[in-house]
């Protein structure tokens, strides 16, 4: 990260390649609240076993901020030990802000920057944030991305149709009308060679989950830590808006 030292005048640069990679993140994963006046504050909680990359996000950022860590029961987990990073810095969001992490509610609203970006690293942050790196309940290597959000999921399919040459779309999901969008075999190597490469800004599990794809077009057997996939996404061009930001 020599390349990006943490100066106010260059934070949150996407062209810088952590910059991206954490704003992607941000976006899907992160929580912006406005307080009363000018107060309010930037959060991002993860499974403590993560906390790496929250330092790293602590690293870059050059403003005052905090890591905690809590335990507590969850409709999920008996016992739930998560880390949570937390800004409060007027200057340093609205900088995110103006970038496109809205305040409050934002799963639906979220879109690819406008700015331009370094395209390898926005959206490994994304997926790290929001999406799966494992095997199918077959045996087959995936790559997904569960998304609301039409513009994000959109922006995937294209900038992976470019990398593997197959063709995603987008179909809501009847439950929840949520988007999954997947990648399993071939395609999912070749994309996840794409994202990730040596000295890349990512969650180590998922790096690592990712290396272990390259390589290899044989099937492998699940790893137990690793999530499995249901389904496949149903096959659609992406929207317009997906070209326009891959071109920036």
């Amino acid at each position: 990260m020599a390349a990006c030292e943490p100066t106010a005048d260059r934070f949150m640069d996407l062209t810088v390649p952590e910059y991206a990679y954490m704003f992607g993140f941000l976006q899907a994963d992160g929580h912006l609240r406005q307080g009363a006046g000018n107060k309010g504050r930037l959060s991002v909680e993860i499974n403590v076993r993560d906390l790496d990359l929250l330092r790293a996000f602590q690293r870059l950022t050059p403003y005052n901020s905090s890591i905690t860590e809590r335990i507590r029961s969850t409709n999920f987990a008996e016992r739930s030990h998560t880390a949570i990073w937390t800004l409060c810095s007027l200057e340093a969001r609205t900088t995110i802000n103006r970038l496109g992490l809205p305040y409050g509610r934002k799963s639906m609203t979220i879109s690819p920057p406008e700015c331009a970006f370094s395209r390898r690293d926005y959206p490994r942050g994304v997926v790290d944030a929001d999406g799966s790196v494992g095997h199918t309940g077959q045996g087959w290597p995936f790559v997904s991305l569960t998304t609301a959000s039409t513009a994000l999921g959109s922006y995937l399919c294209f900038y992976a149709g470019k990398v593997t040459g197959a063709e995603r779309g987008l179909k809501r999901n009847a439950r929840d009308g949520i988007y999954n969008v997947l990648y399993t075999k071939e395609n999912a190597q070749k994309l996840a060679a794409d994202l990730s490469y040596d000295g890349c800004l990512s969650l180590n599990r998922k790096k690592a989950a990712a290396e272990r794809r390259r390589g290899s077009g044989e099937r492998a057997r699940p790893d137990a830590k690793e999530l499995c996939h249901p389904a496949l996404a149903a096959a659609q061009r992406p929207s317009p808006h997906a070209e326009r930001a891959l071109a920036v």
